[in-house]
């Protein structure tokens, strides 16, 4: 598992929007009313302090406006910046959700107990997130007492990456306290 990061990620600046210096947000989150109610966001790599004086959705993007920029020439500065918040002013998720990087690192097992790999990334597809499984050669569960789980061909070839579909039919279990992720291999998935 990886370690949590500091930041979380919710938008993208797109670019800004009037003549106040208010920035149009493209939303990357799965909650996006929590928009309206920041009081501080992040923007950019170095994740640069902004206070949120106004914030609102409008036609499926996010409108702020931020402390200190005050002129569309000032907000084109940060077009492409990602917009991110503290990891502790994240919302807390319903039983059964995840932030994407609490998946990052967790093992994938099958239900037959084959150990296919480990996420080493997330897609977004648009119709549903594609987990992007990095096979190794060598990743015993701690359930083995450091023996090698069993492992078919497919996982043989270390580095290759397999794409898993994280849907109901396939996902059966995510166990972030045991580090793994348990899926059924369907038919022509591998």
């Amino acid at each position: 598992m990886s370690n949590p990061p500091r930041y979380l990620i919710i938008g993208r600046v797109l670019k800004p929007w009037g003549v106040r210096g208010e920035l149009k947000i493209e939303i990357l989150t799965e909650f996006p009313e929590r928009i309206a109610s920041l009081s501080t966001i992040y923007l950019g790599d170095d994740a640069k302090s902004f206070s949120v004086e106004r914030a609102r959705l409008h036609s499926g993007a996010a409108l702020l406006k931020l402390r200190g920029i005050d002129t569309p020439q000032a907000g084109d500065e940060y077009r492409d910046w990602l917009v991110q918040i503290a990891r502790a002013d994240a919302i807390k998720l319903p039983r059964g959700k995840n932030f994407l990087y609490e998946l990052i690192g967790l093992r994938v097992v099958t239900t037959d107990g084959e150990l296919l790999g480990e996420i080493s990334d997330i897609l977004d597809t648009g119709a549903n997130d594609v987990y992007v499984v990095r096979a190794s050669a060598h990743s015993p569960s701690p359930e083995s007492g450091g023996m090698k789980v069993k492992r078919g061909a497919r996982a043989r070839e270390k580095n290759r990456e397999i794409l898993i579909p994280a849907i109901e039919d396939v996902v059966k279990e995510i166990a972030v306290e045991r580090g793994e992720v348990v899926i059924k291999l369907l038919d022509g998935l591998l």
